[in-house]
């Protein structure tokens, strides 16, 4: 199972110079690269940035300190208009069995109005969106914390855990096939 995580960038930088993505940031971006390192346990997982001056980058890219960070409502829209970052979210998550986002609710907004996503969801967002998920058949998470919450990250692995076991029992080989 591939689960592809996505957050927004911030305006701690832990590098002077070049260095990828994932790398490049502390503060609310830490909570998400610890999660992806303990997700990792249990899926293979992909790190994705929303970047004010790159727009979505993966998170092996190289990039270096700027000046644009997105931090409202109107800066993240002009951020898409300028950059498209839910078209990229679009095109790069095709491949994985879930997104899984961590990013203001103006910034779910416009990822759900762009139709940013392709398959299963699960975020860490505003309330307002929690009808919007069940209906999709996604996961709703109330955001608490920096980013992502304690609790939260526990329901996530959770529920990650069980995709995980789900999907490998949806690929043993059936009578007659090698394995």
């Amino acid at each position: 199972m591939r689960a592809l995580v996505i957050t927004n960038d911030s305006t701690v930088f832990l590098k002077d110079g070049l260095c990828s993505a994932r790398e490049m940031f502390g503060g609310r971006v830490s909570e998400v690269r610890n999660f992806c390192d303990r997700l990792s346990s249990v899926c293979d997982v992909s790190f994705g940035l929303i970047s004010g001056r790159f727009g979505f980058v993966p998170g092996e890219y190289t990039v270096m300190p700027y000046q644009e960070i997105t931090d409202t409502p109107a800066a993240y829209y002009q951020l898409q208009e300028r950059k498209d970052y839910a078209g990229k979210i679009n095109f790069v998550s095709r491949p994985f069995d879930v997104t899984i986002a961590f990013v203001p609710k103006a910034m779910m907004a416009i990822l759900l109005d762009n139709d940013a996503f392709t398959r299963k969801v699960i975020a860490v967002t505003g309330d307002e969106f929690r009808e919007e998920f069940k209906k999709r058949g996604w996961s709703w998470h109330n955001r608490s914390g920096a980013r992502i919450g304690k609790a939260n990250a526990d329901a996530i692995m959770d529920e990650v855990k069980d995709m995980a076991k789900s999907a490998k029992k949806a690929k043993r080989p059936s009578c007659g096939a090698s394995s």
